[in-house]
């Protein structure tokens, strides 16, 4: 059975359409630590990280609502660390049953990674159900720039939840910043253009789900606690050694790939298929609007190259970033 991959972009709400939040949960944000981004909107610290409200309640919704299928998969991410990319390898991936990535009417041709893999925090409870973008029924995926505290307990835990899948995306943290201001900067007014104020954000924690890396050492911890669930990849490792990390990524979901396969060729035609350059050139990722967060879809594709901090952030800067690094995942074994 073919999956129904367009049916995300039709269930995913307008930026602009309203929502309407109960007293309970504006009732929560009231107790809240808060700070302005630099647009002017308000993060809320929740549990110890930082939401823009939208997400925030999202994330309440979801654990109290969101019941996991047997084999769901929630691919997390910080914001601008290669989310985008991995979306569509495995979407890919799991869907090379019905879309060889050599189908010349592959989803990914006309639909970008973001309608085809929905951000979990951006659906409404009835919205959960009706996400099909695989071919098993069994089988939802979903993108997150979410703390683990942000995952429903059955996904982690052994409580009913199957063999569901969590994949954490880590990226070089001075890369994952610039790219981060980068994608910004393609939206703020020239007033607010500022490397400085942001810059100041991000080492106090205050981004989408930050601090970053807080968010990384619950997932890093999650590895090596539940290795059978949780999957910790870094992004330069992808970029340097795709093949293997493809065939990692693909045996972790349960789908491995056959020698079959990879004799003639299918791991070089997913990279082909999902990278950078291919997808930035593509008509659908160069035009049009990401209705979910409002943002243009050709800003979600820049250079993603590794090392690219280094033309954009002063020798002070990345200093302060290694520093934080350093002592945020001393004696974790965790090294970036």
């Amino acid at each position: 059975m073919e999956p129904k991959a367009s049916q995300s972009l039709e269930l995913i709400e307008s930026v602009n359409e309203e929502r309407v939040y109960s007293e309970e949960f504006l009732d929560l944000l009231s107790t809240l630590p808060k700070e302005r981004d630099v647009f002017g909107d308000n993060f809320y610290q929740y549990k110890g990280f930082w939401f823009h409200i939208k997400p925030l309640h999202g994330l309440v919704e979801s654990l109290k609502h969101f019941q996991p299928r047997k084999n769901d998969v929630f691919l997390v991410t910080a914001p601008k660390s290669g989310t985008t990319w991995l979306k569509a390898i495995i979407y890919t991936l799991l869907n090379r049953p019905v879309h060889h990535p050599q189908d010349p009417h592959h989803p990914l041709l006309t639909k970008t990674p973001h309608q085809l893999v929905p951000f979990l925090g951006l659906l409404k409870p009835s919205e959960y159900d009706l996400i099909s973008n695989s071919p098993d029924s069994s089988t939802r995926i979903f993108g997150l720039h979410m703390p683990i505290i942000g995952l429903p307990k059955a996904v982690i835990e052994d409580n009913g939840s199957g063999n569901c899948k969590v994949v954490y995306l880590c990226r070089d943290i001075k890369d994952t910043f610039v790219s981060f201001f980068h994608f910004l900067n393609q939206h703020l007014e020239p007033s607010n253009n500022c490397l400085e104020n942001l810059f100041d954000l991000y080492v106090r924690g205050v981004s989408p789900g930050g601090p970053v890396w807080d968010q990384i050492m619950g997932y890093w911890k999650g590895s090596l606690e539940r290795p059978d669930k949780v999957l910790f990849i870094k992004y330069e490792d992808m970029k340097c050694e795709p093949h293997v990390q493809l065939k990692r990524l693909a045996l972790f979901l349960g789908k491995p790939v056959s020698e079959e396969e990879e004799n003639t060729g299918l791991l070089d035609q997913i990279i082909s298929l999902c990278s950078i350059d291919n997808m930035r050139k593509l008509e659908v990722n160069r035009r049009g609007i990401d209705d979910s967060l409002g943002m243009k879809n050709h800003t979600f594709y820049r250079r993603g190259v590794v090392g690219d901090w280094k033309k954009y952030l002063t020798a002070e800067m990345a200093a302060k970033l290694d520093h934080i690094t350093e002592e945020k995942f001393r004696g974790s074994g965790l090294f970036l």
